[in-house]
């Protein structure tokens, strides 16, 4: 006895397109929200350093920079799925691990935009009251910052697991 062949339905059905497309929703909103949370809060302690002293502003942004390279992040990932979403033969493995890969970088990049922003917020305004607290801050914000990277790099191994997968033909003769 013959196994029957799956319907092609079965293996590149419409969710497919879903799932990926989510992935790239998720990375792109949640690196976005992470670098618009690490923005704002670490720019109200930029703003009250300003009050404080005024020369050490350039210094004190270091925050804010680093809060928007998390949305780039969730850019490049986002793009990085959305070329991979094939028209004609798109599987439901590729989706799901795509809507991973977006969810890793995306989670990852809220994450470091939380860390970022209370970090770069306190931190912000003891550097206006204490020079020697600059090292210490910039360390934090590293670590910090490196929970987006790790999401983006995972993101990047799933996304190259996706498009290693086999394409299956549907186009078997009868």
């Amino acid at each position: 006895m013959v196994a029957p062949l799956p319907l092609c339905q079965d293996i590149q059905p419409q969710s497919a397109y879903f799932f990926g497309s989510m992935g790239c929703v998720a990375a792109l909103v949640f690196a976005n929200l992470g670098a618009a949370y690490g923005t704002a809060k670490a720019g109200v302690g930029v703003a009250h350093l300003s009050l404080v002293d005024s020369t050490k502003i350039m210094r004190g942004i270091v925050p804010v920079v680093m809060a928007g390279i998390l949305g780039i992040y969730g850019l490049i990932v986002a793009v990085i799925i959305n070329t991979n979403i094939k028209n004609d033969s798109y599987m439901s493995s590729a989706g799901f691990i795509h809507f991973g890969a977006g969810l890793a970088a995306g989670l990852s990049s809220l994450s470091a935009g939380l860390a970022i922003g209370i970090v770069g917020d306190t931190s912000v305004r003891a550097y206006g009251k204490q020079k020697a607290v600059f090292v210490a801050m910039i360390l934090m914000l590293i670590f910090a910052e490196a929970l987006g990277l790790y999401g983006l790099i995972i993101s990047l191994l799933m996304n190259s697991k996706a498009s290693g997968l086999t394409q299956i033909s549907c186009n078997w003769s009868q």
